[in-house]
Order: structure tokens, then sequence, then C-alpha cells
């Protein structure tokens, strides 16, 4: 069922992550559009809306010949595919060779790629290589075995992909420290929660997750169930007192685009939601909303970085990791612990 309130404020705003939700018909031409169409808006009272394409043609629209939009399923394929085929690649691929292969233009294939995933696809590709080496580097391998495995021709590219990407490589830190991380695995009223911290900073936050899967992420660091560490006895704090979060320290790795979606998602006050389209907005690029979903379902500190607290644009309350009956509920709890009741920890 369409909220037809909901959809043609979508419509209004040229909203594309609503492209694949219903399509846009207009009486008074007889065709059927995107709602991020860039064509004139007409009057609501000549407009209707559809699920689908093939129901908007069913009652006798055609497709618009500008915005294409029986082509949003093609669209979405083809990033797939796109990206299936940049992960079994040795080597880099070229935008006209990867654009070739699904179909596209170049131009156009690098604009629809980037407004999909929040970055190029050469952008992309630095970004996985650089995670490859990164991974090694957690497995114990020396750094020249991390970075040459990982496809690089030498150690510059790998510290240049580094500073592009504003990511701090496991590389440098390694130099510095062995890695220690601290965990504890407590009870909460929305099921067992899994909490580590380095010396710099909460690394996961979890449902559902154990030991191993600290082991997984981190086979060479030195693990210690430690409770009583003050990082993680400030971070139950903070779930009980949601104020208190904003000002934890954090230690995760990931793109320069996910670390500005999790850094905005800190400012979402307890109590309150944003849409993707809100925390795309407040970066500058209204068109990044599904980026900033694959951000905001990246986040590693559930709750502490508040990914629940973000909400699809229809005011639905859209995915989440831990499950929607646990976002629902820390939404309705965060309220009633603003207002003083009851804390998530127990």
């Amino acid at each position: 069922m369409i909220d037809e309130q909901s959809a043609w404020e979508a419509f209004e705003r040229r909203d594309r992550s609503a492209d694949d939700r219903f399509v846009v018909a207009v009486s008074t031409t007889r065709i059927y559009c995107r709602p991020s169409c860039p064509a004139r808006r007409p009057k609501r009272e000549h407009v209707r809306f559809f699920a689908s394409g093939a129901e908007a043609a069913a009652r006798g629209y055609r497709a618009c010949l500008r915005c294409k939009p029986d082509e949003v399923t093609r669209d979405r394929k083809a990033i797939a595919d796109a990206v299936a085929l940049l992960r079994d690649a040795e080597a880099t691929v070229r935008l006209d060779v990867l654009a070739a292969a699904v179909g596209y233009a170049p131009h156009h294939f690098a604009r629809l790629f980037s407004r999909e995933l929040g970055m190029s696809p050469a952008l992309w590709q630095r970004a996985r290589r650089l995670s490859e080496a990164e991974r090694r580097l957690g497995e114990g391998a020396s750094v020249a075995e991390a970075i040459y495995d990982a496809g690089y021709s030498a150690p510059s590219r790998f510290y240049d992909d580094a500073k592009a990407l504003g990511l701090t490589p496991v590389a440098r830190r390694k130099g510095e420290r062995k890695m220690v991380i601290d965990w504890a695995k407590v009870d909460s009223a929305l099921g067992p929660l899994l909490i580590a911290a380095s010396d710099r900073g909460l690394c996961r936050v979890s449902f559902d997750e154990d030991v191993e899967a600290l082991r997984r992420r981190w086979p060479a660091a030195e693990l210690r169930e430690n409770p009583a560490s003050p990082l993680i006895e400030a971070a139950l704090a903070a779930i009980a007192d949601p104020s208190l979060a904003a000002s934890l320290p954090t230690d995760v790795s990931g793109t320069a685009f996910q670390q500005r979606v999790w850094a905005e998602l800190r400012k979402i006050p307890p109590g309150e939601t944003r849409s993707y389209l809100d925390i795309a907005r407040a970066l500058g690029d209204p068109n990044a909303t599904r980026a900033v979903g694959t951000a905001n379902g990246a986040n590693p500190i559930a709750i502490i970085v508040p990914c629940h607290r973000v909400v699809r644009n229809d005011g639905g309350l859209g995915g989440y990791a831990g499950g929607l009956e646990r976002k629902r509920a820390l939404l309705a709890a965060e309220t009633k612990a603003v207002q003083g009741s009851l804390p998530l920890t127990s």
C-alpha cells in the first residue's frame, strides 16, 4: 500500500531512493516516471502512484523517455554485476572496460555507480585493495607480505590509498604496539551484548556475538575478558544513559565516506530519528541515500554509534543488523531513558 502523501513528498524532492518503490503517473500526459525524474513537476491533482511500471502500463500509461523508469531494475543489476566483477578481478579494472561489461556508457555508469555506492569505481577498487591489505596484516602477515598479497606494486601506493581514503592502516599501528582488546559479554533488556575496546576506543558493540567473532576480526590481537575495563564500563553507562554516548572514543576503520556517515549518526540526539535522506543532505549530497544506507549497515559500534536512529525516508523503520524488533525497542527505550525511565542494561 503506497502512502500517497509520502510518495508525493519523495516525488517533489526527486528522491532517488524511492525509484524502486513506486512510479509516478501523470494523467494529462499519460506518462509514468521515476520519482527522481528531472522533468518539471505536474500539479498534485494530475498525479497517481503505482507500485510498478507494469501496473501503470496496464492502466494505459507509457514510460517516460527521459528518466526511463523501467530501467531501475536494470541499473540495480548492473551495479551488482559490476561489484561481482571487481571482486573477482586480480588487477584494476578500467572504467570503460567495466561499463562495457555491464552494457553502459562509461560516463553514465560512473555517475550511476557513485550515486549508489558513494564512491567511483576506481575509489571502490582502492578501498577494497586497502581493506585486503589490512585483513592480511590482522592475520599476522608482515607489512611487505600484506601489501603485495593485496595487489599493490609498491608500499607507497598502499600509503597513498590509506591517505586518500581516510583510513589508519593497521601497518602504521602495528609498529606502535600489539593490539590488545578488552571484551565483555553482558545481558541487556534486548539480549546478549558483546562490547570490545582497544586502548584507543570502542572497536565493537554488537548483539548475539561472542569472543569468536572478535578472533575472526582481529586474529593477531590479544583478547582479554575484562568487564572492568574503563571503556567497557563507560559504554554500559552510555547504553543506560544515551546522552553519554557521543563523548566515547571509538577505534574503527572505514572509508572516508563511512567515517563521515558514522560521525553524522553521533549527532542525532537520543529520542529522535533521522532519515537516510536527512543524513545524505547533512553530508552535502542528497542523492547519496543508498550509500548512506550501506554505510549505516556497516557500522561496527551498535547503540553507541546510533545507526538504529536512522529510518526510511517514508518513516518506516528500515533495516537493522540486530533485527527490527530490537530497533523498535531501542527507539522506545531511548525515549523513556531520556525521560528518566528504565535503562537498557540489566
